[in-house]
């Protein structure tokens, strides 16, 4: 499964960076936060995909809100990762201006169907 959107492309990638730093997370957050970010941050993308698919403008624009907010979520996730020293300050920042790009994309994408 595949889209031509260039937000749902970046959003894709976002999603198997975020599974792949959050395997170095404690195995005792495998079911708190590792599970909470991954499931937030795959709803991203699969939000995208999914209003794509819809048949009314006005669904899909829903569905990218939907995906704004859980974009939110996981950038929340991703700051909260940071400050408990899972991951770097580094690795953060490269997240951080990943999720910041997606969001201005996404915003760009809903201003366009007004």
């Amino acid at each position: 499964m595949q889209s031509n959107l260039e937000v749902w492309k970046l959003s894709h990638q976002l999603t198997i960076d975020v599974y792949k730093i959050t395997q170095k997370f404690p195995k005792s957050e495998q079911f708190g936060l590792v599970s909470q970010v991954r499931r937030s941050v795959s709803s991203v993308p699969t939000n995208i995909i999914e209003g794509q698919a819809r048949q009314y403008k006005k669904e899909f624009k829903q569905f990218l809100y939907i995906a704004k907010g859980s974009l939110e979520e996981t950038n929340y996730h991703l700051f909260l990762s940071k400050d408990l020293e899972y991951i770097s300050e580094s690795e953060y920042i490269v997240l951080f201006e990943l999720c910041t790009r997606i969001k201005m994309m996404l915003y760009k994408l809903i201003k366009s169907m007004e």
